[in-house]
């Protein structure tokens, strides 16, 4: 009788600790799942993050480059075929400089955007004189003067992005005259005899308008290169006695931020 009431006690214990185990192991199974469920909702909220914050919106930038610039019209040719009558004593050269501003890419549709910029610009033109006799070639005399013209150019321009990185551009632009002065030098074997500028500001028109366009790349780094060209449509003699035009190439860096 002791014996059948042992095992009995003994049944039950080993029932109740059956039963403990399996409360403990529900629980623990019960709050793992909600902590497993957390964390996966942590990696589906900053999922749904990255590609907002990759999303592009406006930017600015700023932009620097090389101008080379040259005169054209009427007036210019003019010049041009009188200097004909030289021998090759006067020609017409490329004048060199340089371009520096801001811009701000304002997107408007995916793959278009505007570009509005505010630039300083030198442009201008080159007269070169020299001796027309081979005789005297040894004295390398030269008479150079140089239209040194320096603009605020304000572009608007439409951006349509042709490839990832790749666009092209084009729009109208405005320039305003800061100031225009006539650089004369002259010299012989090598040395400056004589350089005196010449303002003539008063003479030219100050606001000149024209039609800009070209290509460019931009890097997903804010670093981007392009390359364009000024195409100007007023007459720069603001009394209209002759006839010229801006024309100047452009190669630029920039950088958006």
């Amino acid at each position: 009788m002791k014996a059948s009431s042992f095992f009995g006690r003994l049944a039950a214990a080993t029932l109740l600790f059956s039963a403990v185990g399996t409360a403990a192991q529900a629980q623990v199974q019960t709050h793992r799942v909600p902590a497993y469920t957390g964390k996966a909702q942590a990696r589906s909220v900053s999922a749904v993050r990255k590609p907002a914050a990759s999303t592009g919106g406006a930017q600015i930038g700023i932009r620097a480059g090389v101008n080379v610039s040259d005169w054209s019209g009427d007036a210019v040719q003019s010049v041009m075929d009188l200097a004909g009558y030289t021998n090759g004593g006067v020609t017409k050269e490329m004048k060199t400089g340089f371009h520096a501003g801001l811009y701000a890419t304002l997107p408007v549709a995916p793959g278009f955007s505007i570009e509005p910029g505010v630039l300083y610009s030198e442009k201008g033109a080159r007269l070169v004189g020299t001796l027309p006799f081979e005789q005297l070639d040894f004295l390398n005399a030269r008479v150079t003067a140089t239209s040194r013209m320096a603009y605020l150019d304000v572009p608007v321009l439409a951006k349509i992005n042709v490839t990832p990185g790749f666009y092209i551009f084009a729009g109208p632009q405005a320039s305003f005259l800061l100031s225009n002065k006539v650089r004369v030098e002259a010299g012989a074997l090598g040395f400056d005899a004589f350089q005196q500028d010449f303002d003539v500001k008063d003479q030219f028109r100050p606001v000149d308008f024209s039609v800009t366009g070209g290509l460019g790349y931009q890097h997903s780094s804010g670093i981007g290169v392009s390359a364009g060209y000024d195409y100007g449509l007023s007459s720069l003699d603001k009394n209209n006695r002759f006839d010229a035009q801006n024309r100047v190439i452009k190669a630029s860096l920039n950088y958006s931020f």
